[in-house]
């Protein structure tokens, strides 16, 4: 008797490709095909007892392998001798097991139903002379209907330098080549101190954190825990005690807990260069203020453009994909989420972290990292269904070029030979993923150009850079 399954779980790979393709064989399947549910089907076999036999026989041979029957070297024992030890119902079930994923393929090429993941066993139970097996087959979504997103505005910040920004930028550079000088004032954050520090524990002396004229900056936070809150304040000959834990690099005394004093022996503050023609001219490239500050704010609105482009990515698919209503099969998101969790735990592995110690160590839930996850896995999911649509919409193909330029840099990426990379490559479910991958970026490629980047104005972005508009002016 085969008993009833309940649940789902995935139709696995024929035994070592032992089973011939039951159509081949003249298998004869009662084949029935209904929904289960948008974009799943469920798929109900019936086999005949007598079509079990030869994986019954095949199974045997398996099984006594690794059967240890007197008179009989392994993987020679009949199958009658085989099924008297293990019992009548193991081999069968046995049989079941090794059939059923060459019998589904089958089944599903005979249909031509592609499905998206390993189908899932729903039910497998006996009936007169045989047995019958429920299976579900999600297969890949499309959308019926493609938001409208040509002309579609996106809200994003200017990438253009503020006034503010372009400062800031000049007096981090101005720091950079900024002198101390000394004061007759309390010190506040920013100034540098010049001081005497000594260690105790227990009213013992710590030789190892006694330090004479250290030059330390009010606020870097960079020494020992409890200085950035005593020294503001501080004068030219005032004394501070505090107790405070030695910081990493004294060894076993690491983390002890000491009794500190210090002695604010001078108080000297930054004083910046003034900006002028001079100044730049001697510590850049260039040869004048207005030039440097050219130069910089070129540099600030590459980098905010970067971040625009960035934001608008975001922005246009959160506002297509708030437009995508479809009902995901579950086979499908968790698939995704096992793949995102596979690849997230090899990534630990590298760092020699399990997921239950990065669960402990960030204070996570168990259960809200798995929400999370399925959150990840669905979002994703959809962005792939709407970017499929879009390069469906457009017509977007993947060139030999594009995808020649990629299996280079894979095989460079893996120091291995280009060609043998590639024949390798060539045909196989990395090739088609790559070139899924491809089409993806051109149709976000092709979203960014129909959409329209707007200030919180309303008013109209031009992302267009300088020395694309000097190209396009040189074109004959």
């Amino acid at each position: 008797m085969v008993p009833e399954v309940a649940g789902s779980k995935p139709v696995g790979h024929p035994a070592n490709g032992a089973i011939a393709p039951v159509f081949e064989r003249g298998m004869q399947l009662n084949t029935n095909v209904t929904d289960a549910g948008p974009f799943e089907k469920l798929l109900t076999l019936q086999v005949a007892e007598a079509d079990l036999e030869p994986a019954k026989s095949e199974a045997a041979r398996r099984l006594s392998r690794d059967l240890k029957i007197k008179g009989f070297r392994p993987g020679k024992a009949p199958r009658r001798i085989v099924e008297a030890t293990v019992g009548p119902e193991r081999l069968r079930s046995e049989a079941i097991d090794d059939l059923l994923p060459t019998l589904v393929a089958d089944a599903l090429r005979e249909i031509d139903l592609q499905p998206a993941v390993p189908p899932q066993v729903e039910s497998m139970k006996d009936i007169d002379e045989g047995f019958e097996v429920e299976i579900k087959v999600a297969v890949w979504p499309e959308l019926d209907e493609l938001p409208s997103y040509d002309g579609l505005e996106i809200e994003v910040s200017q990438p253009h330098p503020t006034e503010e920004e372009l400062e800031s930028q000049l007096t981090r550079l101005r720091d950079q080549f900024a002198d101390l000088e000394t004061v007759d004032r309390p010190a506040v954050d920013g100034d540098f101190v010049s001081i005497n520090l000594t260690a105790s524990r227990h009213g013992n002396p710590i030789e190892e954190a006694a330090a004479s004229d250290f030059l330390y900056e009010i606020g870097s936070g960079s020494f020992v825990e409890g200085l950035d809150a005593e020294l503001p304040g501080s004068a030219s000959g005032t004394i501070v005690k505090f107790n405070a834990p030695l910081p990493e690099g004294f060894g076993d005394l690491a983390g002890e807990e000491v009794t500190m004093q210090v002695l604010v022996k001078e108080v000297r503050q930054k004083r910046l260069p003034d900006l002028t023609d001079e100044w730049a001219a001697e510590v850049t490239e260039f040869a004048s203020v207005d030039e440097l500050r050219i130069e910089l704010s070129k540099q600030i609105e590459e980098v905010k453009r970067g971040m625009v482009y960035n934001d608008l990515r975001n922005g246009v698919l959160e506002a297509l994909l708030a437009e995508v209503d479809i009902e995901i099969p579950d086979a499908i998101i968790n698939a995704e989420m096992e793949n995102t969790l596979h690849r997230f735990a090899h990534q630990l592995e590298g760092q020699g972290i399990s997921i239950n110690d990065y669960l402990q160590v960030t204070g996570q839930d168990q259960q809200v990292f798995v929400d999370d996850l399925r959150n990840q896995a669905d979002r994703r999911v959809r962005t792939d269904l709407l970017l499929e649509a879009v390069a469906t919409e457009a017509g977007l193909e993947v060139s030999s070029d594009e995808l020649d330029e990629v299996v280079e840099a894979l095989a460079d990426q893996a120091d291995e030979d280009v060609e043998k990379y590639r024949a390798e490559f060539t045909e196989s479910v990395r090739e088609k993923a790559v070139m899924g991958d491809i089409l993806k970026r051109k149709a976000l490629d092709v979203l960014l150009e129909s959409v329209v980047p707007v200030d919180e104005s309303g008013n109209i972005i031009d992302l267009s850079t300088p020395e694309a508009d000097e190209e396009e002016t040189a074109e004959p």
